[in-house]
């Protein structure tokens, strides 16, 4: 009976972070659409340009991470990530007076914060779930799904990246991303309560770093020649 119940348990939870998988997803895809097409709406790119750049960043980083685990991308098996990575870039695109508005914009880098902790601890899940590395990789493709898009945006819109900026952003992923693996490998049946935990935790600092302008202190950067 005592074994029964915990497989039930066991099942429900895993039910549990596949929905939350789910609309992890489709939130974070939404939100790095967005803030991808605002990065590069003063370069004055035609909305070809625009939708080509906000796919990327959308689904950029799981598509890298996909194909490093050597697992069928997440796209190609439910394109509804697709669309509305394009919906919200056409969106973005005819409303950018409205998002490029000073307190708009600066809610819209909440809104991509809030994305990195999402899709940051999401990959972290899947490489775990399909022990792949352990426990290293869970924590580095974490990071690739977050940041990768917006590396890829980055380069191709020939602006500085996010890891030459200085800005707190991937490294509170990183952080959230290893808290995270320490609960699947010593508390695995907090696995749900877990990944909201390290969520809001990374959210929590990606949000203090816009609020207070936090930046890596110099210390811990490379004189420039």
């Amino acid at each position: 009976m005592v074994i029964q119940d915990c497989v039930q348990t066991k099942c429900i939870r895993l039910i549990d972070m596949k929905d939350i998988n789910f609309w992890i997803g489709i939130i974070a895809t939404m939100a790095f659409a967005v803030t991808g097409v605002l990065a590069i709406a003063d370069r004055g790119v035609d909305l070809f340009g625009v939708l080509v750049l906000g796919l990327i960043t959308a689904i950029g980083g799981g598509t890298i991470r996909d194909i490093i685990l050597e697992a069928p991308v997440f796209w190609s098996e439910n394109q509804i990530y697709v669309w509305l990575a394009l919906g919200a870039s056409v969106i973005t695109f005819f409303a950018e007076s409205f998002f490029t508005q000073p307190q708009i914009y600066r809610w819209m880098l909440y809104i991509d914060g809030f994305g990195a902790a999402l899709f940051g601890i999401q990959g972290a899940d899947k490489a775990w779930s399909m022990g792949y590395g352990l426990p290293v990789a869970p924590v580095i493709l974490g990071v690739v799904t977050a940041i990768g898009g917006g590396l890829l945006r980055d380069v191709l819109a020939g602006r500085k990246t996010l890891i030459m900026s200085h800005e707190l952003y991937a490294i509170p992923v990183t952080l959230g991303c290893c808290a995270y693996v320490l609960i699947l490998n010593f508390l695995p049946q907090y696995v749900v309560e877990g990944s909201v935990i390290c969520m809001l935790g990374i959210f929590g600092l990606r949000a203090s770093a816009i609020f207070w302008d936090l930046r890596v202190p110099k210390m811990f950067i490379t004189k420039t020649r």
